[in-house]
């Protein structure tokens, strides 16, 4: 499946800003299963430097600095992916997710050192007894890693509504729990949460999801949008992804933008600027399907 998308952010400033130095998260990532073939970002006004660089996690980033007054800043990025395959085969049989959380620690491999890190806590995703007790349901002793994660997914798409009102980019996992409402990021959360509450690593996704249109109307322009879900490891195997906002494990549908800690790793657009007082932020996304 190829994909042509479109990323385009807009901030409008209530007073002109003098200066702006921002840091862009919205180039795809190349994997085995994903190519990224080509990528352009545009900045409205031109940026003084731009520059590109990998991060700690492995991602693509832009960084750049805008000196001119601008009480408007536009960002569009286009991309070209190729998406071949599943990110990974998921194995017929795993081990028990207790087994797993005890021999990480031991596992010494480039793997493992790198999955553990994942374990802990994080800025925006706090552990907690509360999570470990939600997750216990789907997580019984010695219950294949696997079987257990996919059950939890299917909690957590049944157990929760979405709601874009609801909340807002600081909302806290323990105010998801409470609720049982959010949107992917915070679904995305939670499942961390929970996750690393129980010792297991987890990391979080952020990409893209195609959408369809209903039966009969047509495909609107910007009605894609950014998505986040979650990557749990499993050894032996890899990284396992499961997209708890849909139930469902990511495949053709799913495009990856980067993975972190949490959302604070790997938000699309972030930065200081100096001005401005309040803002206006538009994002919108078209993802089509060129196959």
């Amino acid at each position: 499946m190829t994909y042509r998308i479109v990323h385009k952010t807009t901030y409008k400033y209530k007073q002109p800003v003098s200066l702006g130095t921002h840091v862009a998260y919205l180039t795809p990532r190349s994997q085995p299963h994903q190519s990224c073939k080509s990528h352009e970002l545009l900045v409205t006004p031109a940026p003084a430097d731009l520059r590109e660089r990998v991060d700690y996690f492995g991602n693509p980033c832009t960084f750049f600095t805008i000196r001119e007054p601008h009480t408007e800043l536009i960002i569009e990025a286009s991309s070209r992916v190729v998406i071949d395959g599943h990110p990974v085969i998921w194995p017929e049989y795993s081990p028990p997710w207790d087994e797993v959380v005890r021999s990480l620690p031991k596992d010494l491999s480039p793997a493992g050192l790198d999955a553990y890190q994942f374990v802990f806590e994080s800025p925006r995703v706090p552990p907690g007894a509360q999570f470990a007790a939600y997750a216990s349901q789907s997580f019984s002793r010695v219950r294949p890693l696997t079987e257990a994660l996919l059950d939890f997914t299917g909690r957590i798409f049944k157990d929760f509504r979405f709601d874009s009102k609801a909340t807002n980019v600081r909302t806290s996992p323990d105010e998801i729990l409470r609720s049982g409402r959010g949107v992917c990021q915070d679904f995305a959360h939670l499942q961390v949460a929970c996750l690393r509450s129980l010792g297991l690593p987890a990391r979080y996704v952020s990409g893209y999801l195609r959408t369809y249109p209903p039966p009969g109307r047509p495909r609107l322009i910007g009605a894609d949008a950014s998505h986040a879900w979650v990557s749990v490891y499993c050894p032996g195997t890899g990284w396992l992804d499961v997209d708890p906002t849909n139930n469902l494990i990511p495949c053709q549908s799913h495009v990856t933008l980067a993975w972190g800690r949490d959302y604070g790793d790997v938000s699309p657009v972030r930065g200081v600027i100096l001005g401005g007082r309040d803002h206006k932020l538009e994002v919108g996304v078209d993802m089509e399907a060129l196959d």
